[in-house]
């Protein structure tokens, strides 16, 4: 495990010797481009991130990444240039639209995160991008119910939630989290890990 920061953050980052290049302190310059994360990127696991939606301007540095999938957290249609962007790149678009909601009147719906999950544990779909529109809540909450499958205990899937909802979180997404039953969910694996894909 490595500490890796950025924008003030702090987060524990699984890394292999085949690791790609993951959170960013700052913007990196490579051959002459300018890499730019997207807002609240972190690294999840082996081939599994995390942010908010991707403007063009981080395109390049989600090239490098070499992702084979999107889940994309809201229901409005994915915009033109991203569709773009994905088709060029091989890269596959899950749409599990949630809607946008503050409390007190928040749905998060069970069988969508379930759909989600589904598409994020199978690891075909990997190097994967996780990302609603701020990376906070929507994708806070699908990333919390991965952590309870790697068996994370709650405060430390409640800290990790808060440092990127920051002043916003939610005590329904922590509710949703701590309810949320992963017992008949198929999974083979705690931890993923793809860096055979990262050789080619």
């Amino acid at each position: 495990m490595t500490l890796e920061s950025y924008d003030g953050d702090v987060h524990i980052v699984p890394q292999s010797e085949n690791s790609l290049p993951t959170a960013i302190d700052t913007e990196k310059e490579r051959g002459g481009e300018l890499f730019v994360p997207p807002l609240n990127f972190a690294m999840v696991d082996n081939g599994i991130f995390r942010s908010g939606f991707p403007e063009p301007v981080s395109f390049s540095f989600l090239q490098s990444l070499r992702l084979r999938s999107i889940i994309y957290l809201c229901p409005e249609p994915y915009p033109e240039v991203n569709r773009e962007f994905a088709k060029s790149n091989g890269i596959q678009v899950f749409q599990f639209g949630i809607e946008r909601c503050k409390e007190p009147f928040v749905n998060i719906p069970d069988e969508v995160i379930r759909e989600a999950l589904q598409v994020l544990l199978d690891t075909d779909n990997h190097p994967v991008l996780i990302h609603c529109k701020s990376g906070k809540h929507r994708t806070g909450c699908l990333v919390g119910c991965v952590r309870k499958i790697q068996r994370w205990c709650l405060s430390s899937i409640f800290d990790e939630y808060q440092r990127f909802a920051a002043s916003k979180a939610r005590i329904s997404d922590q509710r949703f989290m701590e309810l949320f039953d992963i017992s008949n969910l198929r999974h083979s694996q705690l931890t993923f890990s793809c860096s055979k894909r990262f050789t080619h």
